[in-house]
């Protein structure tokens, strides 16, 4: 009996998401996920750290762990130790860092450990996809709150934190993206971190902060982590080396304290993450790290300037969106008229990829009209002539942009 004949629908758990379409290769234009720049993969230097890390240490692939214990490869934690200190500010051991199979192993441990059904958490109103659905599907109850061009207001948190107070509700944590917010793009400053702070202090609250794009800062500098300005006191921290070097990789690593990663550690009954990544990660960014990454932020912004250009050249006004401080993604808001997620519907058939908003925020309705681009992965010629198909799909689907105003826009320049 093959699986075709047989008829599972009926054995399958309740509240499954929708079946999976089966993958016929990437769009045209793909300006979806976090893919990243193929042109910077440091390929040559993967292979040499490749080479070198397995001629030494390659026996110890015959132990689980690699001889280093379930935290993760030993050297990749101390590498990590010293970055989180130059970058982040963050002083901890290489016995305070987990390693994971990608930054979204980390947010399922952390919620493993923290959440049951019913529970509430204070997140960002835009914010990650992944993580929203995943506290959708352990029945988690989201509070969203507003952004502005500092990432989460305060004053917002204020309000839902003495809501929840009034109510006898205790958040498990307030998660936050406070290094290069996805999807906005926004740094929040260090008097509104400090702020952040003193309010989760207050309300007795930990602050999950994700960092998985925090290495891709446009001038180079950012505020001290939250995880650093607290002493490591009620924050976990996560991160990632997806948008640094390469997503296929699946390295992540969380910053906590032993009584928690004690805690993750017991439920994360994979045997450990991948060895090879991490082999080849600690030998290649001992040597490698600090020079690639301001290469590799270079060559974004040039990317984030041609979409940019492109969008104000095709859409004219219809398109309104801020400068993001770093990172790989544009949040934009086209006119108020403009569904997009029939909007990405209708250009995937055209062969343009896009995310539309309500996948990315807890208010659906505020989000309907927006849409998130990557501009990482595809050539700048290649964002050009997406974005041009899309302003034709847009226009053909709700009339916006005109072709008036396009044609004017373009005598102005």
């Amino acid at each position: 009996m093959t699986s075709a004949s047989f008829d599972y629908a009926p054995l399958l758990a309740p509240n499954l998401p929708p079946a999976a379409a089966k993958w016929s290769g990437f769009p045209k234009y793909n300006f979806i996920g976090g893919h990243n720049d193929a042109e910077h993969v440091p390929v040559d230097e993967l292979v040499a750290a490749a080479t070198n890390v397995l001629r030494r240490e390659g026996a110890t692939l015959a132990t689980y762990g690699l001889n280093s214990g379930p935290l993760g490869y030993r050297p990749l934690r101390e590498f990590l130790v010293g970055k989180l200190k130059s970058h982040a500010g963050i002083t901890c051991s290489p016995d305070e860092i987990l390693i994971t199979s990608g930054s979204l192993q980390g947010i399922d441990l952390v919620n493993g450990i923290l959440l049951a059904p019913g529970d509430t958490v204070l997140i960002e109103q835009e914010t990650y996809g992944g993580a929203l659905t995943r506290l959708t599907r352990q029945g988690v109850k989201t509070v969203g709150i507003p952004l502005d061009g500092e990432g989460m207001r305060m004053d917002a948190l204020a309000a839902a934190l003495d809501d929840l107070k009034r109510r006898g509700v205790r958040a498990k944590y307030i998660y936050t993206i406070p290094t290069v917010q996805n999807p906005t793009g926004s740094i929040m400053g260090a008097a509104r971190r400090a702020e952040m702070l003193k309010l989760a202090q207050a309300h007795d609250v930990p602050i999950f902060e994700d960092e998985c794009y925090s290495d891709l800062v446009w001038r180079g500098e950012r505020p001290p982590a939250l995880y650093a300005m607290a002493g490591g006191n009620g924050v976990i921290h996560i991160g990632s080396f997806s948008k640094s070097i390469a997503p296929a990789l699946r390295v992540g690593y969380i910053v906590a304290g032993w009584d928690l990663l004690s805690r993750m550690l017991a439920i994360k009954q994979d045997a450990g993450s991948g060895a090879l990544e991490q082999m080849v990660l600690a030998e290649f960014c001992k040597s490698h790290f600090a020079t690639h990454v301001p290469a590799l932020t270079k060559a974004l912004r040039v990317k984030l300037d041609v979409l940019m250009e492109a969008l104000s050249e095709q859409f004219g006004t219809s398109a309104e969106f801020s400068e993001p401080d770093g990172g790989i993604f544009l949040w934009i808001k086209l006119p108020d008229q403009v569904d997009t997620v029939k909007l990405g519907q209708a250009a995937l058939a055209a062969g343009v990829s896009l995310n539309p908003g309500p996948e990315w925020s807890t208010d659906k309705q505020y989000s309907r009209c927006r849409l998130r681009l990557c501009f990482a992965n595809p050539s700048p010629d290649t964002i050009r002539s997406g974005v041009a198909t899309l302003a034709e799909v847009c226009r053909k689907e709700f009339g916006v942009p005109t072709r008036i105003a396009n044609v004017e826009r373009a005598k102005a320049r």
